[in-house]
């Protein structure tokens, strides 16, 4: 039987961060999934992870699916060493109204303006100066990166010649590079967890636009100065071989370390300014997913689901909406 009530699952914020395998089959397992490869089973309790990426070689059955979807664990399907992103699953919510207020925000050039502002100033130790451009804080951005790339380079040793990758042709790039790739991949994905798992649409960006994970590189980018880019250094100082899956285990580290689940999932939510008054108190999809929704009304906002509006005096019965 299917997992009715979201509400018993642990918070995206407190669960796990990642698990990524590649050539190797998944199945069901009780209640959990299990990992096959060469070596042998691994069992893996999916009610605490909030991701699982599949890289290439990988298989996995419909009842593993079924088991990770109804314990809010998203899934996506990557390339080799997870930095290409094919697919992914459902998040772990049924409602929509944190969707409704990022689409709100989006779509009026103000608000959006306001959020783009606020995800620059949450990159930046000192306030930024209200009269500066949204030209010039990008100036004042691109400053910030370059001078981390400079400052990992100097503490680990590593040669920085610029950021360089060539997509199809991996190996093409240097150590770091690959290194970075790897790290940011990482990144991407917990940050797609996130928005996803807590009802947000990946692609409704405010600083980047037009790509389908526009959300997600504004929300990845608050992080990176403070972890891929000097992580990535200092897996690279340490040697080459097995550079990727390295890089991998140490950001999974890293993520736990720094409690970074909780920190994403606030972030989202202060950067997006969604307070009490935007959050719904009617019905709790998560409770029940036959629960009726509300309908859309140009006076009222909205009004309830699940009865008929047919009667002369305009009221409702139940049992007369089109989704129960």
């Amino acid at each position: 039987m299917g997992l009715r009530d979201l509400h018993i699952l642990p918070k995206f914020r407190d669960g796990w961060s990642y698990l990524y395998v590649e050539h190797c089959k998944v199945d069901q397992d009780n209640k959990a999934i299990a990992v096959h490869d060469a070596r042998g089973k691994v069992p893996v309790p999916c009610a605490s992870l909030s991701l699982l990426m599949l890289g290439p070689g990988t298989s996995i059955t419909h009842a593993a699916i079924r088991t990770l979807a109804q314990n809010g664990c998203l899934v996506m399907w990557t390339g080799e060493e997870g930095v290409r992103f094919y697919a992914q699953g459902m998040g772990e919510t049924r409602k929509a109204y944190r969707l409704i207020h990022q689409a709100r925000l989006a779509s009026s050039p103000p608000l959006r303006l306001t959020v783009v502002r606020r995800l620059y100033q949450m990159r930046f130790d000192e306030p930024l100066d209200p009269g500066l451009t949204l030209r010039e804080i990008r100036g004042k951005e691109g400053i910030r990166v370059r001078q981390a790339y400079a400052l990992a380079s100097r503490e680990t040793g590593v040669p920085w010649k610029g950021r360089r990758y060539k997509g199809g042709d991996w190996y093409s790039a240097d150590p770091v590079n690959r290194a970075l790739s790897a790290a940011n991949s990482c990144l991407y994905g917990i940050c797609h967890a996130a928005i996803v798992s807590m009802g947000y649409s990946p692609a409704l960006g405010f600083i980047h636009t037009g790509r389908m994970l526009s959300f997600v590189y504004d929300i990845a980018d608050l992080y990176k100065t403070d972890i891929s880019i000097p992580l990535a250094f200092r897996v690279t100082a340490e040697g080459e071989d097995r550079l990727e899956s390295r890089v991998r285990r140490r950001c999974r580290d890293l993520f736990k370390e720094r409690n970074l689940l909780a920190r994403i999932a606030s972030d989202i939510d202060r950067v997006l300014d969604l307070r009490t008054e935007a959050r719904p108190d009617s019905v709790d999809p998560d409770s029940d997913p036959a629960l009726p929704g509300d309908l859309w009304d140009p006076e009222e906002g909205t009004v309830a689901g699940g009865v008929s509006y047919g009667k002369a005096d305009g009221g409702g019965e139940p049992g007369g909406g089109d989704n129960t």
